[in-house]
């Protein structure tokens, strides 16, 4: 059960910071969470984190860092990626909406404040809320349940997260202005990858 916590954190964590500009409740979690900080070893070791007040340091580091990897510079979007001519599917058309719909997920556009539920912040929350409903399973003893909410997990990064947000995280390491983001961009690759071979593992037969 621990590691299916831990899973379900490391997912909404990053679809958070994926998915908009920091705020001051966040940032406290960066910087006291022992767990968090091993994670983020560049950020951890920032003289510049340890010196500058909160506010300031989301204002002219970390929030114009953000702007420059998700807006302004490269693009968080799946559509981007996979369609020939490099348009954000912004419709019903989009290849994520039927998965989001069959498994009860609502992409709420006002919070989230993107134009198509193909952002890497919301593709990561949708395996949140799997992973969510994986720990219901589990502590309900229902195995049945838990296989099938693992192969949808196992179907949904294999069809989408991992035809993409590598390319997009890779980028985003190489252009990230900060150590918060470099290290993201790196721990959200590498975390991935090893959930998918996981659940590759716990799906077969």
């Amino acid at each position: 059960m621990d590691e299916i916590i831990a899973r379900s954190n490391n997912y909404a964590l990053l679809s958070r910071i994926l998915l908009q500009e920091l705020d001051t409740d966040i940032l406290e979690t960066l910087n006291s969470d022992p767990i968090i900080l091993e994670f983020l070893p560049h950020w951890h070791d920032w003289e510049v984190r340890l010196s500058t007040p909160p506010q300031k340091l989301l204002e002219e580091y970390l929030n114009p860092d953000f702007t420059n990897l998700a807006i302004l510079h490269l693009v968080p979007y799946e559509t981007f990626y996979t369609r020939e001519d490099q348009m954000i599917e912004t419709g019903g058309a989009n290849p994520v909406t039927d998965m989001y719909s069959a498994y009860d997920f609502i992409v709420d556009y006002e919070v989230a404040r993107v134009v198509s539920a193909d952002h890497i912040g919301i593709e990561m929350e949708f395996m949140h809320h799997l992973v969510q409903a994986e720990l219901k399973a589990f502590q309900e003893n229902d195995s049945d349940a838990v296989k099938e909410l693992q192969a949808v997990q196992h179907t949904f990064l294999n069809k989408h997260l991992l035809q993409w947000a590598p390319l997009y995280l890779i980028n985003m390491k190489y252009e990230a202005r900060t150590p918060l983001y470099y290290d993201v961009a790196e721990m959200a690759l590498e975390f991935i990858l090893s959930d998918n071979e996981m659940l590759s593992t716990s799906t077969i037969g």
